[in-house]
């Protein structure tokens, strides 16, 4: 029996949608009708904005490599619950960033988190490729995958550089972001 592949796009959508709307109402609206009263919400914003990108970026992927399956395992259903639950978590994880106005603890978490979610992504990219068999197009499509194998460790980096300056673990989560913000062409051309 074939399972349905529109079914776990659907459900994956609806998640990454819930996460995204969970997000914008962690954003509390200020007291105050002046625009000095959004002042403290800056950090709270930027981390939204940055947690947003990187949904943003994972919705996009995983959309992506959805085209590619033929055929929906067991083993895929459950890689993809695996990358919806650590996804799941960045509401709480950029919230908890904003709120602490990026304290070294809350850095720590959100890098975590993202190191965590950059692992059930590969985890579900390598169950999709060997259920589909080594000359599958997402096996072709992402070849030697040096976005993938650089973000994890950009991450490590990240969480590190947490515990001496904020700024810098900042900037490597940026980075991250901005790698995988160009666009990648490798699915598309594989259908073009």
């Amino acid at each position: 029996m074939n399972m349905n592949k529109g079914r776990l796009e659907a459900f994956s959508d609806g998640v990454m949608a819930i996460i995204i709307t969970i997000m914008v109402l962690e954003i509390k609206v200020p007291h105050g009708d002046s625009f000095s009263d959004l002042k403290p919400l800056i950090p709270v914003f930027l981390s939204y904005v940055l947690s947003f990108v990187y949904l943003a970026i994972y919705w996009n992927n995983h959309h992506h490599m959805m085209h590619t399956i033929k055929k929906i395992t067991g083993s895929i259903l459950w890689a993809n619950m695996h990358l919806l639950f650590w996804l799941s978590l960045v509401p709480f994880t950029t919230g908890w960033m904003g709120e602490n106005h990026f304290s070294p603890n809350s850095m720590v978490l959100y890098g975590t988190t993202l190191l965590m979610a950059a692992i059930a992504y590969f985890i579900l990219q390598q169950t999709i490729i060997n259920s589909q068999g080594e000359n599958s197009i997402l096996a072709d499509a992402i070849g030697k995958d040096f976005k993938g194998k650089i973000s994890p460790i950009l991450y490590v980096f990240g969480i590190i550089a947490a515990f001496y300056n904020t700024w810098i673990s900042a900037f490597f989560y940026i980075l991250v972001a901005l790698i995988w913000l160009l666009p990648d062409k490798r699915i598309e051309k594989i259908f073009d």
